[in-house]
C-alpha cells in the first residue's frame, strides 16, 4: 500500500504538552552547562549517576512515590519508592565498603531483572565503584572473558547463575575477589567461597554519604560486541548523566506523571541508560517486567499497567507485527501517548503499522554504545519521515564525511555539504556521555576520531530537512556492479511484502560483478516457505527497487540471527553463508 513519506503532527496528537516543540529555537537555546543545572550536583563541582538518580528524589515529596514497579508471572508485584529505593541502595554502598571495594573499582552484576541488580548498580555508582551489567543469557565463556578484560573485583549474581555459569570458571578470573549471591528462593545462599546478599544487606545501616566523584570519573564499563572474538570495553563516566538527564527530557519527552517502559535488559546499554539511569533522573514510575517477550503479555502490560511512554526495540515490534493485528485488535492503550524505538534502524513499514495498530507512529533513535545516549531521534512534537532516525538532538552536531585516504591514521575526512549523499556519519565531539576510551585498546579508540569529529562507523546520508537516514554499517555496505547498496533500503522493501516478518541483507561474492544482494527472510505466521512465494517477493523487490538493487537470491530462515538487544546479525548470515569464522556471538539471542 503506497502511503505518505511524511506522517505530520498537530497539537492533537499531544496528549501532553512535549518539551520541545521549536527544533531550531530549542538546539539554539540549549547549552549542556544550563541542562546540568536541571540536577543538584556534589559539593566542590561533583557529579554522581546514582545520587541525582535516586537521592535526590529522596529528599522530596518524591520519596513515597514508585520509582520502580517489578512483575513476574507466578510471583506478585514488588513496588520500590523513591525513598526506599535510596535506603537500599545505601545498604548495598555500605556493603561494598565494608568489603573494602571503593572508588574506581569494579563490579559486574549478571542476573535477570530482578530487583537487586537495580540496587547493585545504583549503590555502587553512589559508592564510586566501576558497574557492568552483563546478559543473564550469556555463557560461561563470555561472562569469564568479560570479567577478565574489565579486572572485575566484584561480582554480583544469583546462586542458580552462580552454578550454571560461573563456579567452574571463576579460576579464569583472578581478579575476582567477592561474589555476592541472591537466594532465587527467598532464603539463604551457602554456595562456598560466596557471600550472601540478604545477610550483608540486613547488616549493612541505611545512611550513607556519597563518594565524592568528579564528572570525569568512570562510572561504567560497556561491553559492545565486534566483528573479532573479542569484544570491546567502553568506558563512561559520571557526567554522562547529563546526557541521560536531557535525553529522557527531549528525545523520550518523560514527565513526572508518566508510567514508563523500556523492555530492555540491562545487560545492554539501552537497558542501564534508559531502563535504569533515565528515567529515575525524570522522576517516573517505570515498569520492570522480569519475563522474556510474549506478545499478548506485552499488550496485556501495556493495557493493565497504564503505561504512557515506551521505549522498545524494532525486533519487538516486528515480533507484534508478526502475531497479527487480531491480537492487538483484543486490547486497548488509551493513556499510552509516546512510543519510541531504538537497536536497529525501523523499517518505514514498522512506523506505519504503530500508527494504524497502536495508533500511535513509532519514533525511531539513533545512537551507539559509544555515545552514551541518543543522539538523533523522531520527537513527539515533530513530523517524522518514515524510515528516518530524525534529527540531532539539542547539544548534538552530526555531519555526513567521506574520508580522504582509506588507510589515513588518524583519520582524515571532509564534510559532505551536500544533500542526500551517502558517507560515514560523524558527531562533534564534546558530549558528556561520549565514551573516554576502548578498554585497554588506546589505538582502537584514536581511530574513531578526525580532529573533533567522532567517526561512528555507520553510512547515512542527511535530507534537505536535516532528516538523517541509516544506510548501514561501514563493513555491511554491499558493492554490486558499481553500485553501494545499503542493506537497510533492501530490508524494509521486502518487509512491505504482506508475508515477510524479518530480512536480513549480505553481499554474497560474485566474479562477475563483485558482489550480489542476497536476502534472508523470516515470514509471518500463516505463511509458509516455497518457490512461488520466493518469486512473488523476488518481483515485489525488483518492481520497487529496480533489477540492480533487488536481491538476486531469497533464502528462508524461521528466525534471523539477532542481538539480545535487537540487532540483526548481518556479519553472522554472511559467515555461514560463506564458512567464515562468526566471531564474537557472545550477544547472540539465544546463542551461547
Amino acid at each position: 500500500m503506497e502511503r505518505p513519506p511524511v506522517i505530520h503532527k498537530t497539537a492533537a496528537d499531544f496528549r501532553l504538552p512535549p518539551h520541545w516543540t521549536d527544533y531550531q529555537g530549542g538546539r539554539s537555546a540549549f547549552s549542556w552547562d544550563a541542562a546540568r543545572g536541571g540536577l543538584r550536583g556534589l559539593p566542590g563541582g561533583g557529579l554522581n549517576i546514582g545520587f541525582e538518580a535516586v537521592d535526590r528524589h529522596a529528599e522530596t515529596a518524591l520519596r513515597d512515590q514508585t520509582a520502580l514497579h517489578f512483575v513476574a508471572r507466578n510471583s506478585p508485584a514488588v513496588d520500590l519508592s523513591y525513598g526506599e529505593l535510596a535506603r537500599q541502595t545505601n545498604r548495598f554502598a555500605n556493603v561494598l565498603q565494608g568489603l573494602g571495594v571503593g572508588k574506581g573499582d569494579r563490579l559486574f552484576v549478571l542476573a535477570g531483572r530482578i530487583p537487586e541488580l537495580y540496587l547493585a548498580v545504583l549503590g555502587a555508582l553512589k559508592n564510586g565503584t566501576v558497574v557492568t551489567p552483563l546478559f543473564s543469557a550469556f555463557g560461561p565463556e563470555p561472562i569469564a572473558k568479560r570479567i577478565q578484560l574489565g579486572a572485575g573485583q566484584v561480582l554480583v549474581t544469583t546462586d542458580s547463575l552462580y552454578r550454571r555459569k560461573v563456579k567452574l570458571w571463576r579460576q579464569q578470573m583472578p581478579t575476582l575477589r567477592h561474589v555476592l549471591l541472591v537466594a532465587e528462593d527467598g532464603g539463604i545462599s551457602n554456595e562456598p567461597d560466596t557471600l550472601d546478599w540478604a545477610t550483608l544487606m540486613a547488616a549493612a545501616p541505611d545512611t550513607f554519604t556519597t563518594v565524592p566523584t568528579q564528572p570525569d570519573d568512570p562510572a561504567l564499563l560497556h561491553f559492545t560486541s565486534g566483528t573479532t572474538g573479542t569484544p570491546k570495553g567502553a568506558l563512561h563516566v559520571h557526567g554522562a548523566v547529563v546526557t541521560h538527564y536531557a535525553t529522557g527530557r527531549y528525545a523520550l519527552d518523560l514527565h513526572p506523571q508518566d508510567r514508563y517502559w523500556c523492555t530492555a535488559d540491562p545487560g545492554w546499554v539501552t537497558g542501564t541508560s534508559y531502563g535504569i539511569i533515565a528515567p529515575l533522573l525524570q522522576g517516573v514510575n517505570s515498569l520492570i517486567d522480569r519475563e522474556e517477550f510474549d506478545a499478548q503479555r506485552w499488550y496485556t502490560l501495556l493495557e493493565q499497567e497504564g503505561i504512557t511512554v515506551w521505549y522498545t526495540a524494532p525486533t519487538a515490534i516486528r515480533m507484534l507485527m508478526k502475531a497479527g493485528v487480531a491480537l492487538a485488535d483484543q486490547h486497548r492503550w488509551p493513556a499510552l501517548r509516546f512510543v519510541a524505538s531504538v537497536g536497529e534502524p525501523l523499517n518505514p513499514e514498522a512506523v506505519w503499522w504503530g500508527k494504524e495498530v497502536l495508533g500511535l507512529p513509532i519514533h525511531d533513535n539513533w545512537w551507539q554504545t559509544e555515545t552514551g545516549g541518543i543522539m538523533i531521534a523522531n520527537t513527539p512534537a515533530f513530523d517524522i519521515k518514515p524510515g528516518s532516525m530524525g534529527r540531532p538532538l539539542p547539544g548534538i552536531e552530526a555531519c555526513i564525511v567521506e574520508h580522504l585516504e582509506a588507510e589515513d591514521e588518524p583519520p582524515r575526512v571532509r564534510v559532505i555539504d551536500r544533500p542526500d549523499v551517502e558517507g560515514e556519519l560523524a558527531l562533534k565531539a564534546g558530549w558528556p556521555s561520549m565514551f573516554r576510551g576502548y578498554l585497554n585498546n588506546e589505538a582502537r579508540y584514536r581511530k574513531c576520531f578526525a580532529g573533533d569529529l567522532y567517526l561512528t562507523g555507520d553510512l547515512a546520508r542527511v535530507d534537505a530537512d536535516g532528516y538523517y537516514w541509516f544506510v548501514g554499517r561501514a563493513d555491511d555496505v554491499i558493492k554490486s556492479a558499481g553500485h553501494l547498496i545499503g542493506p537497510f533500503e533492501v530490508e524494509s522493501v521486502l518487509m512491505e511484502h504482506p508475508a515477510v516478518a524479518e530480512a536480513g541483507v549480505i553481499g554474497k561474492p560474485d566474479p562477475m560483478v563483485g558482489e550480489v544482494v542476497k536476502a534472508f527472510v523470516s515470514l509471518k505466521d500463516g505463511y509458509a516457505p516455497g518457490e512461488a512465494l520466493r518469486l512473488d517477493i523476488m518481483a515485489h523487490a525488483r518492481k520497487r527497487l529496480g533489477a540492480a538493487v533487488a536481491p538476486k537470491e531469497i533464502a528462508f530462515l524461521p528466525t534471523l540471527p539477532r542481538t539480545r538487544s535487537g540487532k540483526i546479525m548481518r556479519r553472522l548470515l554472511k559467515a555461514r553463508e560463506l564458512g567464515l569464522p562468526e566471531g564474537d556471538t557472545s550477544t547472540l539471542e539465544g546463542g551461547a
